[in-house]
């Protein structure tokens, strides 16, 4: 269980650093800090996925709440305004824990109010339940809502279009501010439902300032509610875009426990880093039409293709969802075209975007492991294998963005103005990591696509595209070792590109060790380890350059350009810890020591999720020490990576090593 005492909740900074998050399995979700101030404008108690799972709205931010005792005052919100926090509610913050969702316990004048914030499995409800410990003569709490109804990459401000009314319904408030929008219900236990104050101005988000971003909003507050806790001592509000009844309230906070400890009961091991973090992978999941598929991370990314196949181990395998695995496997396999997986599905519109190279390798390795996970040859060989093999042949003869096997059997991909690798960042014109041409990682995938295929076929009885597949594989492997390795350093070059060889030292080499099919000698692969050991390794994952190139960037901040400038220049990502634990597990033969190493290596991983990270692991961290955590405050391929190299690696000794496989 994560939780704070009163040093952590009393401390605004502490507080306001360390951020919650409650998802639905449809792309909504409810966020915000410990202390209670939204610091994002993605924070809100109702962020709804209109077009599930894209197409996010922030519906509800956030609920003003005081509680009056005896005729006494007491503001429990915590809101900043220029130059003022106000009010300072974290003061009467006793305690908050994730249990298994968020619980907040404010002490005051000799009683407690406990709070209990849940956002239900499929379904746009956000169950806010108060409760009152101790008994209070005259006693009530005034709720008043603050909506924004924007979408949850913009801020509200005081306009003349919002239409102010309300209506009041049997246990329920409709709030419908806006043309076209959702409506928002509040549903309570015979609340007193009174007007409202209008528009609450110049809240400042603190994240929002730090990324250099617009970090002002005006909120609107329709109404107030009075719950009376001297009659009734537990109550519940319903936020949702249906009509609810409150007293499903106890029903809905029950079956939200339940499911939650099916999710706990089904952590494959008892190390404490491994139970949170499979909670934390079902936070991912979401529902795409008929199918599934995966947030990249909260609070902004949509499903990627890439991020969904890295991820895809971790959040179904290692988690023994073998049904939800099929469902993104197909979900997927509709979406490739001219062989090719979607790069991102935006949250404007249905149209995929293709430009990657990647995601279409890592969809080989995902059914790879699915198979070996399930043994569900049928099911590969009806639904995946057509579809994997179309995908080699479109890459054989050529795709978009130039992507085609080059007449040394390696694959190349790139155009001016694209970026196709996972490092993609890009401002305005300028693609900071282009890596044109034959990126080693897309080289080792590409090797290990055409071994799964090889193996497929053989298992499938097609013996000619089986040998077809293994030539292809040995002509690459040969091509390979001609190519990319660098003697004068002892590791892999990052990019070929004609006569041109990157000697930058990158992250990015290790696949070529981690993945199940390699085409380098145990001596290499082990001189490669350490290489990205020695320059590249963090206690929170690895770097993405190494600090002696003369384009390292150290800190993660700043503007979109200096973020993005420094985003695969330096910025340390947790999720390649899976890859390396992977890699150095096994050119270390699963010693002994290599396992205590490992271990040991993910001990400020574990201490961070369970203090800092509310139970969740972010995108990036800073590339120097103290290591700043930046980006989304959760992330998949971060949670699903760590999950998978802990159970498939670090701590299950008695698994046959798979080093040295060949296509």
């Amino acid at each position: 269980m994560i939780q704070y005492d009163e040093k952590i909740c009393r401390d605004l900074d502490a507080g306001s650093r360390r951020e919650w998050l409650e998802t639905n399995g449809l792309g909504s979700y409810a966020s915000s800090t410990v202390s209670g101030m939204n610091t994002r404008r993605y924070h809100g108690l109702l962020v709804s996925a209109t077009n599930p799972p894209v197409g996010r709205m922030v519906l509800l931010s956030k609920m003003e709440e005081t509680l009056i005792v005896g005729g006494k005052r007491f503001d429990l919100s915590v809101n900043r305004y220029p130059g003022v926090v106000h009010p300072q509610g974290y003061a009467y913050l006793k305690e908050f824990r994730v249990d298994p969702f968020p619980v907040f316990t404010y002490e005051i004048d000799g009683i407690q109010l406990q709070k209990r914030i849940c956002m239900v499995d499929g379904q746009d409800v956000t169950v806010i339940e108060y409760q009152l410990k101790g008994p209070a003569e005259n006693c009530s709490l005034e709720l008043r809502p603050l909506i924004a109804f924007r979408d949850y990459h913009s801020t509200a401000h005081e306009n003349g279009a919002l239409n102010s009314a309300f209506e009041i319904e049997d246990g329920s408030v409709r709030i419908s501010p806006y043309q076209g929008c959702p409506s928002l219900y509040l549903a309570h236990a015979g609340a007193e439902v009174r007007d409202g104050g209008g528009w609450y101005r110049s809240f400042e988000y603190d994240r929002e300032r730090d990324r250099g971003l617009d970090c002002q909003e005006d909120l609107f507050n329709s109404c107030t509610l009075v719950l009376n806790l001297s009659r009734n001592p537990r109550q519940a509000v319903i936020a949702s875009t249906q009509r609810q009844s409150v007293s499903s309230a106890d029903g809905l906070l029950n079956s939200e426990i339940q499911r939650r400890k099916k999710i706990d009961a089904g952590a494959a091991n008892e190390q404490p880093f491994v139970q949170v973090l499979t909670r934390a992978a079902d936070q991912y999941i979401v529902k795409r039409g008929e199918g599934q598929s995966v947030i990249a991370g909260y609070h902004w990314f949509s499903d990627w293709g890439r991020d969904t196949m890295i991820a895809f181990p971790g959040l179904t395998l290692s988690t023994d969802r073998p049904e939800v695995a099929k469902n993104i496997l197909l979900a997927f396999a509709a979406s490739v075209d001219q062989g090719m997986l979607p790069n991102r599905f935006p949250d404007a519109g249905e149209t995929p975007e293709f430009n990657t190279v990647d995601a279409t390798l890592w969809f080989f390795e995902a059914v790879r492991a699915y198979l070996a996970h399930t043994g569900d040859s049928e099911f590969v060989q009806n639904h995946l294998y057509p579809v994997l093999a179309d995908i080699i042949s479109w890459h054989e003869r050529g795709t978009r963005f130039a992507i085609h096997v080059d007449h040394d059997g390696l694959l190349t991909a790139g155009e001016p103005g694209s970026q196709l690798t996972w490092m993609d960042a890009k401002i305005g014109d300028w693609v900071v990591t282009p890596r044109h041409g034959k990126p080693v990682e897309i080289q080792a995938l590409w090797y290990n696509a055409l071994g799964v295929m090889a193996d497929l076929a053989q298992r499938f009885n097609r013996s000619g595209e089986s040998s077809h597949y293994r030539e292809s594989a040995e002509r690459a492997a040969a091509s390979f070792s001609k190519l990319f390795w660098n003697p004068s350093l002892g590791c892999l070059y990052d990019v070929v590109q004609g006569d041109y060889r990157e000697p930058a030292i990158r992250p990015n080499q290790i696949f070529a060790v981690s993945l199940f099919y390699k085409m380098l000698t145990p001596e290499q692969s082990a001189k490669v380890v350490e290489t990205v050991q020695k320059h590249l390794l963090t206690p929170y994952g690895l770097r993405s350059l190494a600090p002696s190139d003369p384009q390292y960037q150290a800190r993660y901040e700043g503007d979109s350009r200096s973020r993005d400038g420094a985003y695969h220049r330096g910025t340390v990502w947790p999720w390649l810890m899976g890859p390396f634990l992977k890699a150095y597990i096994e050119v270390n033969k699963r010693s002994p020591q290599s396992l205590k190493q490992a271990a040991d290596w993910l001990s400020d991983l574990t201490r961070f999720i369970e203090n800092e990270g509310a139970g969740q692991l972010p995108e990036v961290f800073d590339a120097d020490a103290p290591y700043r955590p930046g980006g989304c405050i959760a992330q998949a391929w971060s949670v699903a990576e760590l999950l998978r190299t802990c159970l498939e690696d670090v701590y299950s000794p008695t698994q046959p090593m798979r080093a040295g496989a060949q296509a």
